[in-house]
This record gives structure tokens, C-alpha cells and sequence, in this order.
């Protein structure tokens, strides 16, 4: 496994599976947020990681998107502490077995719905920013599915919305999307937000992705 530092509070840990599988440890003044959660026998590396960092413990667990890759290292590491788990209130009932997901044959018990909680929220019903990352709902890979980023940095953390190649911009993997072309127009959010550097689960670092972005969108669209 390799790990990277992406900014000045943010580190990669990467592990192969056949693809690149990334988590990231995000640091604040209270200690370290694991943003996904990659496969079983990453738990080991991320748990070293943070201690060699140094920045406090861990103190929660975000969730980009309920599936297996992303949930793996969450029984060893959060259950056990008992540290809380986010995910977006659209993508819980997936993720814990309730609902199957879409385009996929049987449930899935990849969390345990006793730890995971929703996103917490406003009273406007907008995402609240936790651990220095502020999320933002991007349907269409699965249900629910958000990204997360970090404004001091002017980081992305973007999960499965994209996957990448020698730093372009890519699509998530047809066989594993619900709604490609909801994720597609999903991916107008990396206008919006406009950041420097943009991380995806499996892929490359995205320098300045906003600048790709109308290729890419008028690529994928149906």
C-alpha cells in the first residue's frame, strides 16, 4: 500500500484491486476523519497511518457511497472503537441490507445499521460541513452518493462520481453505476466548487478538473 500526502490535512492510502482502491485520513483540530473505508485488509495500514501522523485519534468515519470497496476496513476499525459512521440518508437502506441497490441481483450487508448514521444537516435540510469537509449529494453511481470538500485545501474527495487515467477525468464503471446519466449531470457540482485538485477511488489525482469538466460532460451525456 502506498500512502501520499494530497495537501496540507489531507493523505491518500492506496491498495490494489486489480484497480487502485484510495482511502484518505482528513486532519482537524479534533483528530482524523477516514473518508471511505476501501476493502478488509486496508485496516491495518490506516490505523498505523494514523498513529504515525500523530494528529489525534480517529474520530469518525465519511462515507462517499455504500459499496463493498468502500465499507471493508469499517468492522475492524470503527465498530470495535466504536467511532461513528456517515452516509447520506438516501444511500443507508442500501448499504445496511433494507433495499437492494439498483442494477445489482441481492441485498447487501455492508455496514452495520446499528453504526452508521445520516449526514447531519441544517435547518435549511443543506449537508453540514464535519471534520473540515462539507458534503455534497451526487446521485447517480448509487442513490446516494456525496462527495466531500475540503475548502481550505481546495480539495475534492470524490469518491466513485469519476474514476481517472494519467489525470483525465473518466467515468465510474458502467457495470457498477445505477444511473450514469444522473452521475454525469451529478458531476456539474465540480464547476461549482472550482478546486485545484480533485481525488477519486480509483484513479489518479485530477489537477484543476473544473477545465476538463465540458469535454467530459458533453462525452458522457446521453
Amino acid at each position: 500500500m502506498k500512502v501520499t500526502k494530497v495537501s496540507e490535512h489531507i493523505w491518500s492510502i492506496k491498495a490494489w484491486m486489480v484497480i487502485p482502491v484510495h482511502v484518505w485520513l482528513v486532519k482537524d483540530e479534533e483528530g482524523i476523519t477516514l473518508v471511505d473505508a476501501g476493502m478488509n485488509r486496508m485496516a491495518g495500514k490506516i490505523s498505523k497511518v494514523i498513529k504515525d501522523l500523530n494528529a489525534g485519534p480517529l474520530k469518525r468515519v465519511l462515507l462517499t457511497h455504500g459499496h463493498s470497496d468502500h465499507t471493508g476496513a469499517i468492522k475492524a476499525l470503527a465498530e470495535e472503537d466504536e467511532v461513528p459512521v456517515y452516509a447520506h440518508l438516501e444511500e443507508i437502506p442500501y448499504m445496511v441490507g433494507e433495499r437492494i441497490y439498483p442494477r445489482r441481483k441481492k441485498l447487501e450487508f455492508n455496514v452495520d445499521k446499528n453504526i452508521v448514521k445520516p449526514l447531519i444537516t441544517n435547518d435549511q435540510g443543506e449537508l453540514s460541513t464535519i471534520g473540515g469537509l462539507t458534503p455534497y449529494f451526487t446521485p447517480g453511481h448509487s442513490p446516494g452518493h456525496v462527495i466531500y470538500y475540503h475548502e481550505m485545501d481546495q480539495v475534492v474527495l470524490a469518491g466513485d462520481l469519476f474514476t481517472s487515467k494519467k489525470g483525465k477525468l473518466k467515468p465510474p464503471m458502467s457495470m457498477f453505476t445505477a444511473d450514469m446519466a444522473q452521475a454525469v449531470r451529478s458531476s456539474e457540482i465540480v464547476s461549482e466548487l472550482n478546486p485545484i485538485r480533485l481525488e477519486v477511488c480509483h484513479g489518479d489525482s485530477v489537477i484543476n478538473p473544473a477545465e476538463q469538466l465540458p469535454a467530459y460532460q458533453s462525452k458522457n451525456a446521453e
